[in-house]
């Protein structure tokens, strides 16, 4: 090809989109968020408080709990009002966040093993194991891409989802009590979370 085609072709080419940019990985930004817990868990220069707080925001940005309400209402998501909506984002929130923490506090230098990810439009499950004394516990996260992150919004334990578990005891309460009722009993249980924990600090 000679200079002179080069110098014909250049402006075409500049005017050609440009090749979509492939997607960020979801394992290495599950992993990155998984290592920054163990190391927080590992600080013994942390009091319980500061530690507790650290994991809140490290949870809080990779998590989609929005993603994870709508997830769980199903049909009962489109039926709640907006303010019931925020409301059960926030008190579900609290409720897995809760959860989650009390969990990974209970970490006793266990290992994590990334064994891969599946990666479909913006979709990914990314699988895990925490290797125990007892056994290996598979553990996969459910990611959403939104911009450049992967957020979770389902995750898998022993082959039991999250979202599917609550799915199916909220749309029980849901049917029965309707929405406020749910939204009751989700605040009631976070407020015994609560309790629980502020009596085992004494």
């Amino acid at each position: 090809m000679n200079k002179q085609v080069l110098i014909f072709l250049l402006p075409l080419l500049l005017l050609l989109p440009l090749p979509a940019l492939a997607a960020p990985s979801a394992i290495d930004q599950v992993r990155a968020t998984v290592n920054q817990v163990l190391e927080v868990l590992r600080n013994k220069g942390l009091d319980e408080t500061a530690r507790r707080e650290q994991l809140r925001t490290l949870v809080r940005d990779r998590f989609d709990f929005a993603l994870m309400s709508q997830w769980t209402l199903g049909t009962y998501w489109r039926q709640a009002s907006p303010d019931q909506q925020r409301r059960f984002i926030d008190l579900y929130s609290d409720l897995l966040e809760a959860s989650y923490l009390g969990k990974v506090e209970s970490y006793t230098d266990e290992k994590v093993h990334f064994i891969g990810e599946r990666i479909e439009d913006q979709r990914a499950e990314v699988e895990t194991e925490i290797a125990t004394a007892q056994a290996n516990i598979p553990l996969n996260y459910r990611l959403s891409l939104e911009g450049t992150e992967w957020k979770v919004y389902d995750v898998v334990i022993e082959g039991v989802s999250l979202v599917r578990t609550y799915r199916g005891s909220f749309g029980e309460i849901a049917r029965k009590d309707g929405i406020e009722g749910l939204l009751k009993q989700v605040a009631q249980k976070v407020e015994e979370q609560r309790q629980a924990r502020a009596a085992r600090k004494g």
